[in-house]
């Protein structure tokens, strides 16, 4: 997601560990765009919880936002190919690398189940979307 970055080459450098507070990488970051897009991406993170939770009034809302959920957890989940942070590095322990993840790949981890109760709230909310529509077509 670095092309979102005004200065993605940067990143790594400015890193912060686990519980740091440093405070000149954090005005970086903010001059970077990296807490605007957190705060947009948790906005659209809301936006689709509040489009599932729907269901009982739009079922037909409650779909699109499964759907979305399904495309934000395939996208989250692809960070395990294609972010090298996912894997607990190799420091001089034997267990490093795959199948070993590290906290931002056990942060990862968590679409998994994100994905699998979207596919179960797509088919529910599809289901009735399409009964209530036969009941409306039907009069």
């Amino acid at each position: 997601m670095s092309f979102l970055y005004h200065r993605p080459s940067e990143y790594r450098t400015h890193m912060n560990k686990e519980g740091e507070l440093n405070l000149q990488h954090r005005a970086w970051h903010q001059e970077n765009g990296t807490y605007a897009f957190s705060h947009a991406l948790g906005a659209v993170i809301i936006v689709i919880g509040i489009l599932i939770a729907l269901y009982p009034v739009k079922p037909e809302l409650s779909a699109l936002g499964s759907g979305l959920l399904i495309l934000m957890s395939c996208t989250t989940l692809s960070f395990l190919i294609s972010t090298p942070e996912a894997w607990v590095p190799a420091l001089g322990d034997a267990n490093h690398g795959f199948p070993y993840l590290s906290g931002v790949g056990r942060l990862i981890v968590k679409d998994f189940i994100m994905l699998a109760a979207a596919v179960a709230t797509l088919a529910d909310s599809a289901k009735a979307a399409l009964s209530c529509r036969l009941r409306t077509s039907a009069f």
